[in-house]
């Protein structure tokens, strides 16, 4: 089988085979969620704050940002209405109106989450070198290893990552998988350019915490290895067409719980041939 990886497609593995099955096999739809889209439209009013030089990069130019992002953002993806009406019917055939109050909260509580940020750094006082990148690397032929990193600089001389989460940070029991993902972009990051990153960051802006991770060749490369050990097992449950389900804590928040034989589903025929995430042009 031949694919591409990304952070969350892994996570997806690991933490049940079937979950993986249904996103990247196949490509199941879900029903946009308002988490995600408040965290998209923070990432996108970041990413505009950037644009600015640096000593107009506020608080409150970050604050007038947000309607027209919002916009934007609704006109270039109008299903996540969705999202935001969590009582419309899903599917539909039209996306419904978006209430004044539902607008009104989101780009309240998206504020708060910017406030949050500022809390955390003073953009006026970083010069990214990426933002919104795309970063692929080929592990072997037959896999791409690819993460969309929020922001990369330079910070006392050594290559820094940044990741934007507008969620709460991971108590105990999530925070290894939290490191799964600061591991899986440092070693994209350092086969595409050849540098060990000095620092990986994620900035949760739910609660204003911060995880850090600094790496070394050691650590990358037992991380390598244990990436390659995944692929395998995602090969071998391709060729046997064998995703068995693995119930957890994680269930309860799971689309596709009526397809799955842990809550009495079943899922539906595999399509003919294995579709995976499709492979872009590598950057570097």
């Amino acid at each position: 089988m031949v694919g591409a990886l990304s952070p969350s497609r892994a996570g997806d593995y690991a933490t049940c085979a079937l979950l993986y099955r249904f996103r990247a096999i196949d490509r199941l739809p879900e029903r946009p969620g308002l988490a995600a889209f408040r965290g998209t439209l923070v990432h996108e009013v970041l990413d505009r704050l950037f644009d600015l030089p640096a000593e107009q990069r506020s608080q409150g130019r970050a604050a007038e940002m947000l309607p027209q992002a919002f916009s934007e953002l609704m006109a270039a993806e109008p299903e996540a209405a969705f999202a935001l009406v969590e009582d419309a019917p899903w599917p539909a055939p039209e996306p419904p109106d978006v209430p004044d109050a539902a607008r009104d909260r989101l780009l309240g509580d998206a504020a708060a989450l910017l406030d949050t940020y500022f809390g955390l750094e003073d953009p006026r006082r970083v010069e990214p070198t990426h933002r919104e990148q795309l970063v692929e690397v080929a592990l072997d032929p037959d896999v791409l290893l690819r993460g969309y990193v929020d922001r990369m600089d330079e910070a006392d001389g050594q290559l820094r990552v940044v990741d934007y989460k507008t969620g709460r940070s991971p108590g105990q029991q999530w925070e290894q998988q939290a490191m799964f993902q600061l591991r899986f972009y440092a070693l994209v990051v350092h086969r595409a350019t050849g540098r060990i990153p000095g620092r990986l960051q994620l900035l949760y802006l739910g609660n204003g915490e911060v995880l850090t991770y600094h790496p070394d060749a050691d650590d990358l490369d037992r991380f390598e290895r244990k990436v390659r050990a995944m692929w395998k097992a995602i090969t071998r449950a391709a060729d046997a067409g064998d995703w068995r389900p693995r119930r957890s804590a994680k269930c309860k928040w799971c689309s596709f719980q009526q397809l799955c034989p842990e809550f009495g589903g079943t899922p539906p025929p595999l399509p003919p041939m294995p579709v995976t995430e499709s492979s872009t042009t590598v950057v570097a």
